[in-house]
This record gives C-alpha cells, structure tokens and sequence, in this order.
C-alpha cells in the first residue's frame, strides 16, 4: 500500500576525510519477522555541504545508493563499519534528490538533534528467501521509500580510521 510504514532502521554515520558514509540494520521491516540482525545496510561514501540559515545549520547530502544485505548470520557491528555491507545485496536504492539533514541546536535544558528525509528508488531487487517464506523488495517497497530520521548531535568515540560517528533511527514509507 501506497503510504504505509516498511520499516523501522537504526544505524550510524561515519565521517572519514571529507566523506560520509551510513550503515545499520533492520528493526523492523514489514512482513519480514524477525528481521533484527539479519537485514543490514550500507550507503555508498557520499559527500555532503552545509547551509546556514541563522543559528539553523542545513546539511546536504548529495545523491547517492545504498543497499540492502541479507546475512545467514547477525553479526555486524558498529566498531567495523563495512560489516554491514557483509551478505547477499537483495536491494540497491538511489536517493531520488538531496538530503537535507537540519541541525536543532542543543539549548538548556534541551537536547539538540538533527533530524533528515529522502526519498529513494529501488533500483534493483532480487527475490530472497528468510524464515520458510519468498520475499521481494520489489513488492515490499513498490518503487520506493521515504526516509525521515532522527540523530545524535553529539558524536561517539571513532573506530580506528574515522573522524567521527553519529547514532541515528529511521522509519520509511512506500512511495509507489
């Protein structure tokens, strides 16, 4: 159905140079039970620039893809990013425009966040198997999601060989 909630992900963005990178997993995706630990994600590196409006600071994130693992086992973890890019690529995504990522500074004694949407087409898909059952991002998705999250302004230690890192939660509707 056109408008109605596929899933629910949390993730991390990592920062390395001048590039920036999203991963995370699955906790929850619509007719798929239990997806949490087996459905992961990885975008590619894509660079991003800011707009300031005042005290409100707008990132851009340019276009990009990113896609979506099955793993035969849970096992990513946020201190080895590109685990998650670990499995069969049973979907890639492209973000249909920018992302705009607005910056809520922190005020006493409020938290700060950032909070962002895309839209994204699913550009491929290949038929998976999970739990007994048939699956097909094509038909879990139709032709696309819409993405709004929520993430940390403060960020988390780095692993080795990154910047910094950021916590983030998305949830995305079907668009077609």
């Amino acid at each position: 159905m056109v408008g109605e909630l596929v899933w629910y992900v949390t993730g991390r963005f990592y920062k390395q140079g001048d590039t920036l990178q999203d991963v995370g997993y699955f906790l929850y995706l619509q007719g798929v039970e239990p997806p949490h630990g087996y459905f992961t994600f990885s975008s590619e590196p894509f660079t991003s620039s800011t707009v300031m409006n005042g005290p409100l600071g707008v990132g851009i994130d340019h276009r990009g893809t990113f896609s979506i693992y099955l793993r035969d086992e849970p096992g990513a973890t946020f201190e080895e990013p590109l685990s998650f890019s670990i499995g069969r690529c049973i979907a890639t995504f492209a973000r249909t425009s920018i992302v705009a990522t607005t910056e809520v500074a922190e005020t006493a004694p409020a938290v700060g966040f950032l909070a962002n949407v895309f839209s994204a087409r699913l550009v491929s898909s290949e038929p998976f198997d999970f739990g007994g059952r048939r699956y097909d991002f094509a038909e879990l998705v139709g032709k696309g999601v819409t993405q709004w999250g929520v993430a940390a302004t403060e960020p988390l230690a780095p692993p080795q060989g990154y910047d910094a890192v950021v916590p983030f939660v998305g949830s995305a509707i079907r668009f077609g």
